[in-house]
């Protein structure tokens, strides 16, 4: 039997090869079947444990610290949650060169976590917008090598599949993709063209990884977004925003609204909630958008940098969790939102109680103090 005719009958084995050969160079993980699903709902009934994390941007490291100060990932790096729900509120991409790594590890979180009853949810921030716009201007040099690594595996696994007739040829990931670019320095034209190949419309990570991300999310009372919702967000339906940012990353809508996306009041980058003095935070407008979200009391948002760690304003309706863990930001230590079931909320953190910036987390929600428990 000569190499044509052993593909022709197992093509879909070979390819599967090929794939998981790919991922592992990559990110040196292998990805548990089956694949996780596409989003198919923006509204959740509350778990018994919802984690939520604020923006990872290429630091692995920090990702892992802050799952395992969440009792979400073992000392092996496998989901030790059960039934809990993560939410990561977007925000991998850009200022590390460990982007890719979190994006298959998140995967790799997602599979595991639907086998013992949990749930990982990630969602999109103004800096996966930003990349799948090719607009790379926050991206570390570490990124554009990770990203070139990814493309030579990724096109070399590709040739691969060409060589069996049983499979259908691949397309060419540069199509259409100019070979250099001028205004950018040439040691970085390989890795900026590999970054366009894989995350603009239709891209091979965009499509595999970025797609199934979420833009606004509502689990029990929570409302989630990375920078916040807007009454007119709500007005224009949650669902409807999913919707249409999915099927632009996937290339089913040449474009999508500024206004949802990219305008400086869209849901990625709205920081009208998140500024460093309370009374600069929007609080009547932050209670008007909660009010037309049936059953909701709270907003938790990522996007702008809390130095003195996870805090929150409005009498509590405002939570913001981007504490700058990773490296590429201000390095800070690890911090996550825990919300139990009967709305209970709870602060993990790694940082001493007593920092003299942390007055702000004995605010008072409407149904009790939000709580700090402090892991070494």
């Amino acid at each position: 039997m000569n190499s044509n005719d052993f593909c022709k009958k197992i093509p879909n084995l070979v390819s599967s090869f090929v794939d998981t050969f790919v991922d592992f160079t990559v990110a040196g993980i292998f990805l548990p079947d089956p694949p996780s699903p596409p989003f198919s709902q923006t509204t959740y009934p509350p778990p018994d444990r919802l984690i939520a994390v604020g923006d990872l941007h290429g630091d692995l490291s920090k990702t892992q610290q802050a799952l395992r100060l969440a009792g979400l990932i073992d000392a092996s790096d496998q989901w030790s949650g059960g039934g809990a729900t993560l939410v990561q509120v977007g925000d991998v991409l850009d200022r590390g060169g460990e982007e890719l790594k979190i994006l298959y590890f998140l995967e790799k979180l997602k599979r595991q976590a639907v086998k013992d009853g949990g749930n990982v949810i990630t969602m999109n921030g103004n800096h996966e917008i930003l990349n799948v716009d090719r607009n790379f201007y926050s991206t570390d040099p570490s990124g554009m090598e990770e990203f070139r690594n990814w493309a030579y595996w990724y096109t070399t696994g590709n040739n691969l599949k060409r060589l069996c007739d049983g499979l259908t040829k691949p397309k060419d990931i540069y199509d259409g993709i100019p070979s250099n670019f001028p205004g950018i320095k040439q040691e970085y034209w390989s890795g900026f063209r590999a970054r366009i190949a894989a995350l603009r419309p239709k891209g091979p990570i965009a499509t595999r990884f970025l797609s199934k991300n979420l833009t606004v999310l509502v689990v029990g009372e929570s409302v989630f977004a990375h920078g916040g919702l807007l009454p007119e967000h709500v007005d224009y339906g949650l669902e409807q925003i999913n919707n249409d940012v999915r099927d632009w990353i996937t290339g089913l809508k040449d474009n999508i609204s500024s206004d949802l996306v990219r305008a400086r009041n869209s849901i990625v980058w709205l920081r009208r909630f998140s500024r460093k003095y309370v009374e600069e935070c929007d609080c009547s407008m932050l209670e008007h958008a909660l009010a037309t979200i049936p059953g909701a009391r709270r907003m938790v948002m990522g996007h702008t940098i809390q130095t003195s760690g996870i805090n929150t304003v409005c009498d509590g309706k405002a939570i913001r969790i981007d504490v700058g863990m990773s490296k590429g930001c201000i390095n800070g230590l690890p911090e996550v939102l825990e919300i139990s079931r009967d709305s209970h909320l709870k602060i993990l953190t790694s940082k001493p109680v007593y920092d003299s910036d942390r007055q702000d987390l004995v605010i008072q929600e409407r149904h009790g103090p939000l709580e700090i428990q402090v892991k070494a």
